[in-house]
């Protein structure tokens, strides 16, 4: 008799479970406030202002791409650094470029000092082949890719100055 009472109650445990709900209320929880801007450039400077490669055409570009939470790409930055005063007579412009929160980016910026042109990345990773962090792109004074380097590098190297100095 238990049996019976028990093979009954399991085969009507999930009727009895599964109950039609007719309505619902969602209530959503706004974490950030609400903006009306939405980014229409692939880069941003840290004020929000619209940047394009093509505003650099005539001069040498270095695109980093990094994070903060990215540990390669912070070790690479003093070295990047000195290149980019190495390289400052030689018409080269050094973007650091985040998909991070303008707000992550300027805490990173005022927490390490360092003095780099850090811009809020808007695109997607993916769609610039990007796959991992570090990645540098270098585009000539026509706007061309012409190298790219993935991984942190020693980038103050004599080796490396000389090679960012023979791009045209």
């Amino acid at each position: 008799m238990h049996l019976r009472i028990f093979i009954l109650l399991i085969t009507a445990l999930p009727f009895i479970g599964c109950k039609e709900e007719k309505s619902r209320t969602v209530i959503v929880e706004k974490t950030e406030p609400a903006t009306d801007k939405v980014a229409t450039s692939t880069y941003e400077d840290l004020e929000g202002n619209p940047i394009e490669l093509t505003d650099y055409k005539g001069k040498r570009v270095l695109v980093n791409y990094w994070a903060t939470w990215c540990r390669p790409c912070i070790e690479e930055m003093p070295d990047m650094e000195k290149a980019q005063t190495l390289l400052l007579n030689d018409n080269y412009v050094f973007l650091f470029a985040s998909d991070q929160s303008v707000e992550k980016i300027n805490k990173f910026k005022e927490s390490r000092g360092f003095n780099l042109n850090f811009i809020k990345f808007n695109g997607v990773y993916a769609e610039e082949n990007i796959s991992a962090l570090p990645a540098t792109v270098i585009y000539n004074k026509m706007g061309e890719q012409v190298l790219r380097f993935d991984g942190g590098l020693k980038w103050d190297s004599p080796e490396m100055i000389e090679k960012l100095r023979a791009v045209q």
